[in-house]
């Protein structure tokens, strides 16, 4: 028998707030504050509550919430109506939502290649 592996998903929940660095093999979502770095192999969604000052490097970015730091992605970023974002950005390709707010610059078309400190490349 066969056992199927689910995606990792992960939660930082409204009213917590958590200060240092991730690394995450799946998805992970962030409803309350991280003051750190996120590394991601997987996608990264901001809630409209989720507040993020640090480096994000992920495969997929949604954000709804406010990021203040650089943003780096290998396929999509995608900015929501209620997100507030003061970054560096780099990634493949960005959406952006009437209403955002998005102060900073803009990378397009460029790959980021998220690597994990215990993966080997190659």
């Amino acid at each position: 028998m066969k056992i199927m592996e689910s995606p990792v998903r992960n939660l930082i929940g409204n009213g917590t707030v958590i200060k240092g660095d991730i690394d995450s093999n799946g998805d992970i979502r962030i409803d309350g504050r991280l003051i750190g770095s996120l590394k991601s192999n997987g996608k990264v969604t901001i809630g409209q509550t989720g507040i993020m000052e640090g480096d994000l490097t992920c495969k997929q970015a949604e954000i709804s919430g406010t990021v203040k730091g650089n943003i780096k992605t290998d396929e999509l970023t995608a900015l929501k109506a209620t997100s507030k974002v003061e970054v560096e950005l780099t990634t493949k390709q960005l959406l952006i939502e009437v209403g955002a707010q998005f102060t900073g610059k803009c990378n397009m078309g460029q790959q980021s290649t998220v690597t994990m400190p215990n993966q080997k490349i190659g």
